[in-house]
């Protein structure tokens, strides 16, 4: 189930004086099975891209297929739409309001009409993709950590069983352990098969994790490609405003320093190995 973007254009309060262009001329294409990184400064457009992607937004001009499909065309059932491309919000927990875990996962696919066997499979199904124990479904979501109810949150979406989920910062404001546990679950979604579609300001995440990047800046796509030919482009890093990943600042400097190390490394297990390697041919100690 393909998503493409062509052209796309939308402005926020058009003709007024408090005229904003949000996004202008953004095309892409994203195919079955991708995991796309969408990264760029506060206030490129990200958010108000992927918004479009699922007719929570209409274009000012321009047009979204998805499956080939424009989503705006006449007769278009945009609740159709909604189970085939999932969007969790950032902070997605405030949207959980059910007295259960359970209550709240199942809330969608009763929405649909669903027989009540068909809900509870897609209750335990949603739960597991996403880490949560049986043991936990009966408990009050409120009485999670930030991290449980984070996945709560994301089985909600996932119960609905799209073909693409789409992620606004899903790991933001989490401790580390949460953190892990949350982006860990999202790349097991993928490696089932799901198209996912990542919002993050988190570069060493979207490194690791993703296979492609587009980078938004002003309202445009600057850049898409693989994460090691994004971060490699320090001066166009820059100019965007964003960092490479902490990892790709230390090869350089081993570099500078004598080192015979790559510079195109953008994850610890690459750079380990980079490290290792050189450390066996007795690389100069850095003063």
């Amino acid at each position: 189930m393909p998503i493409e973007v062509k052209d796309l254009t939308h402005v926020y309060n058009k003709g007024s004086i408090s005229e904003a262009v949000a996004l202008s001329g953004v095309s892409f294409r994203i195919e079955d099975g991708e995991f796309v990184g969408l990264i760029g400064p506060t206030g490129s457009g990200k958010s108000t891209l992927i918004q479009h992607l699922n007719g929570l937004l209409k274009p000012t001009s321009g047009r979204v297929f998805v499956d080939g499909r424009d989503i705006w065309e006449k007769g278009r059932s945009l609740r159709a739409l909604r189970q085939k491309v999932g969007l969790v919000f950032q902070y997605a927990e405030q949207q959980v309001f059910e007295e259960t875990v359970w209550q709240d996962i199942a809330f969608g696919p009763r929405n649909l009409g669903l027989p009540e066997s068909v809900v509870e499979s897609r209750v335990r199904a949603a739960a597991r993709m996403v880490g949560l124990p049986a043991e936990i479904l009966q408990r009050s979501p409120f009485e999670l950590s930030g991290g449980q109810l984070r996945r709560v949150a994301i089985a909600g979406v996932v119960s609905m069983e799209p073909a693409t989920l789409i992620l606004d910062e899903p790991a933001a404001g989490l401790d580390p352990r949460g953190r892990l546990e949350v982006l860990s679950n999202i790349q097991a979604m993928h490696r089932s098969g799901m198209t996912v579609v990542l919002v993050s300001h988190n570069m060493e995440d979207v490194a690791r994790l993703c296979e492609r990047l587009l980078v938004l800046d002003r309202g445009k796509i600057a850049a898409d490609g693989s994460p090691r030919e994004i971060f490699s482009k320090a001066d166009f890093i820059s100019k965007v405003g964003l960092r490479a990943p902490d990892v790709v600042a230390l090869m350089e400097q081993l570099r500078e320093r004598g080192w015979q190390v790559r510079t195109d490394v953008v994850s610890l297990d690459e750079a380990f190995r980079e490290i290792t390697r050189e450390l066996g041919r007795e690389a100069p100690r850095a003063t």
